[in-house]
């Protein structure tokens, strides 16, 4: 079969096309026809590399996988009829992978295993032909869902979800601030900011991005390299009779994390999953004590909130935007118009 790999850090060059076997599922897992892979800020990471941080290189990246199963393991088929799945079965591969038996885990809280890894990042990814995974990541594709829309969600829904619902704990009438607004993860957490009820004020990086996110559901949008996002932002509050944010979703870093405390009311909160312009920032610490506000970063989520998720999809209450398909022999240029932040929205990668 063939499958991209990544063989050390670098630009689109070290992306390698290669051939290997195609994989056999093992005890209770599945192998998965990938149809669609959807792309994350992550995958240019492990293409370009952290610093600080080791990828398990040679590494095949893409998170977030949807198909069909093609082949069980031992004692797959008893676990998966249970769940109405089979061979087949159209499906959304889960990313996440830990241990199942710890605290954490028994808790629903997968994310915080000591032993938490992701497809595409701790080990071998999607951007191959066929993967095999553990029948407990998989989840049932329903057919009001298309399998491009599928591989939209895993990453970017469950960790705006975490953001916005789990730790932010939004409540209905709040002001929302979500930094990007275009991307994967801003995309997702202003659709569920609305969900709940709540004013939304967004921030992007283009004039061609402002209507698309008032389509979306944003109530306001900056432009911030017209503007500085807390000046406009403060008019904004000022027509809405409001001193300030309930909450932030921001996954820049050290571009806006500053002024992001600064605009929050008392009581509010800053979520973070990232760190796109850099992760080194300086804060105030007398600002957080003073007006009782709480940073909260996040890392992904429970597979039963990916679940949860999947269902709100299914009912049209939540909606994965696409930006961009490319065929899977061109996640070079993929991985380079995702880098460019050009998206609005999901690209995503059509199988081999």
């Amino acid at each position: 079969m063939r499958a991209w790999k990544v063989e050390k850090h670098g630009g689109p060059e070290v992306l390698k096309l290669v051939d290997l076997p195609k994989p056999k599922p093992g005890p209770k897992e599945a192998l998965v026809k990938v149809e669609n892979v959807g792309l994350n800020h992550l995958d240019v990471w492990v293409m370009k590399g952290v610093p600080g941080h080791k990828f398990p290189l040679p590494l095949t990246n893409g998170c977030d996988v949807a198909g069909k199963i093609e082949e069980l393991g031992e004692g797959a088929a008893e676990v998966l009829e249970k769940n109405g799945m089979r061979v087949g079965s159209p499906v959304i591969v889960s990313p996440g992978f830990s241990c199942g038996i710890c605290e954490a885990c028994l808790l629903g809280l997968d994310q915080n295993c000591l032993s938490y890894g992701l497809l595409g990042e701790t080990r071998d990814g999607g951007c191959t032909e066929f993967i095999s995974v553990p029948v407990i990541n998989l989840i049932p594709r329903p057919s009001t869902i298309s399998t491009a829309e599928a591989a939209c969600l895993p990453i970017n829904f469950l960790t705006a979800w975490s953001m916005v619902v789990r730790k932010g704990a939004v409540r209905p009438g709040e002001v929302v601030l979500v930094h990007a607004g275009g991307s994967g993860v801003s995309v997702a957490a202003i659709q569920m900011a609305k969900m709940f009820g709540c004013t939304v004020i967004t921030t992007v990086g283009n004039p061609e991005k402002i209507q698309k996110a008032r389509q979306l559901g944003a109530d306001f949008v900056i432009d911030y390299k017209k503007t500085p996002f807390r000046e406009e932002l403060k008019s904004i509050l000022k027509t809405i009779g409001k001193k300030g944010c309930d909450m932030v979703v921001d996954h820049i870093g050290v571009d806006t994390f500053r002024d992001s405390i600064k605009c929050l009311v008392p009581g509010g909160r800053v979520v973070t999953c990232g760190t796109t312009s850099g992760g080194e920032v300086t804060i105030d610490l007398k600002q957080v004590f003073f007006k009782n506000l709480s940073i909260l970063g996040t890392t992904m989520g429970s597979k039963g909130d990916l679940i949860r998720i999947v269902d709100l999809v299914a009912r049209g209450k939540l909606k994965p935007i696409i930006d961009k398909t490319y065929p899977m022999t061109d996640l070079p240029q993929a991985l380079e118009y995702l880098d460019s932040r050009r998206n609005f929205g999901k690209t995503v990668l059509t199988g081999f």
